[in-house]
């Protein structure tokens, strides 16, 4: 349990009265803190005090406290389940953030709080991935968690999803940091996930529970995101993608920015293609991410290829090449007969070595 275990309801209840007045956003609350030390201080201030801090109109809603209702429930919540309520004062508040312009004041957690303390990687990209992007970002993902990094990323559909489920398959694990309240699951899609995380790997936020899906707090919360790793690795992302936020964020943080390149001819490689050029490192294999970050390869076989045996199926996969392909050209480059190369292509998928697109076309992933 968070701030609650051990008798310290009272300072929970303190964080949580000053952290829960609407009017009073994350930066006014740490220059409360910074100049008053407490939180039990700045509730304890005369509102000329408050005032000569952070104006007149937000001394007074201090005065006048944020909903009981709202601070009871999270008082509740603390006291369900493996919850936590991590402060700026806890000593387990993790270190990276601290090192970001605008750190969150609190962040509430559910699962494994001792994940923050551990080397981590950010992992963002479409919400529409091609099959052969989210292939890759669940088998870097994995990779990377078996070398010792958590899997950080946003619980979006796609990239996001694909991270995760990549990251709980390693041995790092994963963390998710939500653009919600953690009694919010979004997308619902996503909600079997999420209970994985809560319990095998992490949930994170800064915003107060019961807080919806609301625009203007997915690309505040992709700060956090790429706060707390060592870099940032974008898997598909177009042009105009919020992918690209974060990877901008994360610049800014110091944190290094890597880039899986892809077909010249997609869309969703465009904005991985538009980083490379402006300086992030272009990556074909975790191992480039790893030595980059100066970390240990994974173990024996973490990232080895799919083997095929089959000299036929080899044949194809060699006609394919890595760009999709219909029925009608692949018969044309190998010399097979559309029945044979529909068996040889239904073998290959099944075997996860290819994938069917839409339109009728197939491409290679592995």
């Amino acid at each position: 349990m968070g701030p609650t275990a051990g008798g310290h309801f009272a300072e929970a209840q303190n964080w949580l009265r000053c952290t829960l007045v609407t009017e009073v956003g994350s930066a006014a609350q740490r220059r409360l803190l910074a100049a008053l030390g407490s939180p039990e201080d700045v509730l304890a201030a005369s509102i000329g005090s408050l005032e000569a801090i952070v104006g007149r109109a937000q001394a007074e809603a201090l005065k006048r406290g944020p909903d009981p209702g709202r601070v009871a429930a999270a008082l509740s919540w603390l006291e369900s389940g493996n919850s936590r309520l991590i402060t700026l004062a806890d000593t387990d508040y993790p270190a990276a953030l601290l090192e970001i312009a605008d750190p969150p004041v609190v962040l509430y957690a559910r699962g494994r709080t001792e994940l923050l303390q551990r080397p981590a990687l950010a992992m963002v990209g479409s919400r529409n991935p091609t099959p052969g992007g989210a292939a890759d970002a669940a088998a870097f993902a994995e990779a990377l968690s078996n070398a010792g990094l958590t899997i950080v990323s946003g619980l979006a559909l796609g990239i996001d999803t694909a991270a995760h489920s990549g990251g709980l398959a390693g041995a790092s694990s994963s963390i998710a940091v939500l653009g919600t309240g953690l009694d919010r699951v979004y997308p619902a899609r996503n909600r079997d996930l999420a209970h994985r995380l809560s319990s095998e790997g992490l949930m994170l936020s800064e915003f107060p529970l019961g807080t919806p899906a609301m625009a203007q707090n997915f690309p505040r919360r992709n700060r956090i995101i790429s706060g707390l790793a060592r870099g940032c690795l974008v898997v598909e992302a177009a042009l105009r993608s919020g992918s690209l936020i974060t990877a901008r964020q994360a610049l800014e943080q110091g944190r290094e920015v890597f880039a899986i390149p892809g077909s010249i001819h997609s869309p969703l490689s465009k904005g991985c293609h538009w980083l490379i050029k402006q300086g992030a490192k272009l990556v074909e294999s975790a191992q480039d991410i790893l030595e980059e970050l100066k970390l240990p390869a994974p173990s024996s076989g973490a990232t080895a290829p799919a083997r095929v045996s089959d000299p036929a199926a080899e044949a194809v996969l060699a006609a394919m090449g890595y760009h999709p392909i219909d029925l009608d050209l692949l018969c044309s480059r190998t010399g097979l007969t559309p029945d044979a190369a529909s068996a040889m292509l239904l073998t290959l998928e099944l075997d996860g070595l290819i994938c069917r697109l839409a339109g009728g076309t197939y491409q290679r992933i592995r």
